[in-house]
Parts: C-alpha cells; structure tokens; sequence
C-alpha cells in the first residue's frame, strides 16, 4: 500500500489499523558497468513494497537521492551534505508523527546513508527530549534496516557469489534490479573481472582507486531468476523484522 496512491481518507483508516509506516531510502549513484544509477533506491522500493503487500504496510515515497559524495567523478550521480540528508530524514519523520505515525522504519539500500540517518534520528529524539509538553505524547521511535544484511540475504549472496559480492556494484544488488527492470538490463565487460578492494575516501580518489566504479565485485554473475530469489529472501526476513519493530517497547 503506497501512501502516494492512497486519499488522507484511506491513511486515517489504516492508522486506525496500525501506526508503522515504511521509508524506502536509497541513492542516485555509479553501479559499475553495468549498474543501474538508481540501484540503492529502486532495490530499496521494490523491497518495500514486497513487504506492504504481503504484511498491509504503508511504504512512503522513496527518499532517492542520498549521501554519495564519493562517487561524484562518476556522470550521473547526485548527492546530499550529511547535513542536507539530515534535515530531509528529520522533516519526513517530523511530517510522518504529525498524522499519528509513531514507528518509522528506514529501509535502506546504500550503506553510505548509514551514519547520517542514524545521526538524523539522534536529532527526531532530541525534539522529543527538549520539548517541556511532549511527555505525554505517544513515544516517537525510528528503526534504520539494510535490506541487504538480512540472514537470508547474506546467506544467499555467500551461496551465489562467494568473494566475488564485493561491497559496491554487487552481483547481488544488481540481481534484484534485473528482476525488476528486465528491460533495462545491462550488458558489460569488465576488466579485471574481479574489481579491487579498497578504502572509500573523496570523489576523485574513489575514481583513481576503481575506474570503473567497482568495488571488489563481479555484478556480470547477476542474474533476473538470482534477484528474485534475494527479493523473495530479503521480504520474508524484513516482514518479521518489521513485525517485531511494530511491537517493541
């Protein structure tokens, strides 16, 4: 169930119903040679809605664009200051709690987002501390989740793919992107066909250290049929997850 497509009538309803609601948060970035820019957020939207329609979630509108400055000597990709990111995560759940939301679940598709949504839910719960009037206003709690952590996840790229995941570019992420998007399937070669790892440090150092935007990978191991196995692997455990998160003190 996607907020964008539902009336303010229908989101007072499901409140009534449960007040969880899930934010796909991803990236606009470099995938290599052959992956998509919007991997990390269109990985992290369809997974989401897999869960809102299996688990009767509402699932926002993806937040696509977020801190990636290091792949800005890459074309096509964008970024947000940590601090710009910050205020974007801290006003969507600021705007989510307004209506009644009180569990807000990050799902996420690019580890570089990690410390700076975790930073933005410091700033949602310092709100809450500061504010003289807010204690007796429902408790206010954000939950970040990588979608590509998950035990079942895990356990399948290391079936798939071994050594050959790497941490950028992955077989499995563009896997899950091929299921989705067969029409946008991308073919390349890659050389060598085992990327080098690596530190991440500033835009240009990144593209001296991996020219073709690879990290440690071989995403040309991608396959539809593996994406949906991972997309499939990756709802099961995220729905009990996001469960538990409902249900937690």
């Amino acid at each position: 169930m996607q907020l964008q497509l539902c009336t303010w009538q229908e989101v007072e309803d499901h409140l009534k119903r449960s007040t969880g609601i899930i934010v796909p948060i991803g990236s606009t970035e470099q995938h290599g040679p052959n992956g998509l820019i919007g991997t990390d957020a269109l990985t992290a939207e369809l997974i989401a809605r897999g869960i809102g329609e299996q688990a009767d979630a509402l699932v926002a509108p993806t937040i696509s664009v977020g801190m990636a400055q290091h792949h800005m000597a890459f074309a096509g990709s964008m970024t947000l200051r940590p601090s710009t990111l910050i205020a974007v995560v801290h006003d969507t759940v600021r705007s989510l709690a307004r209506h009644g939301f009180d569990r807000i679940y990050f799902l996420n598709g690019h580890g570089g987002n990690i410390a700076t949504v975790t930073a933005a839910f410091s700033e949602v719960y310092a709100d809450a501390s500061l504010d003289r009037d807010g204690g007796n206003a429902p408790r206010l709690r954000c939950k970040l989740k990588n979608w590509y952590e998950t035990p079942g996840v895990k356990a399948l790229s290391k079936e798939l793919y071994g050594d050959a995941e790497g941490s950028h570019a992955t077989p499995s992420e563009v896997a899950v992107t091929q299921f989705a998007y067969p029409e946008a399937i991308k073919k390349a070669r890659m050389k060598p066909k085992l990327a080098p790892k690596g530190p991440i440090l500033d835009a240009e150092d990144y593209r001296r250290r991996f020219p073709d935007g690879r990290i440690g990978s071989d995403p040309t191991l991608a396959t539809p049929e593996a994406g949906k196995r991972l997309y499939e692997a990756a709802v099961k455990d995220l729905i009990e997850d996001y469960r538990a998160f409902l249900e937690a003190a």
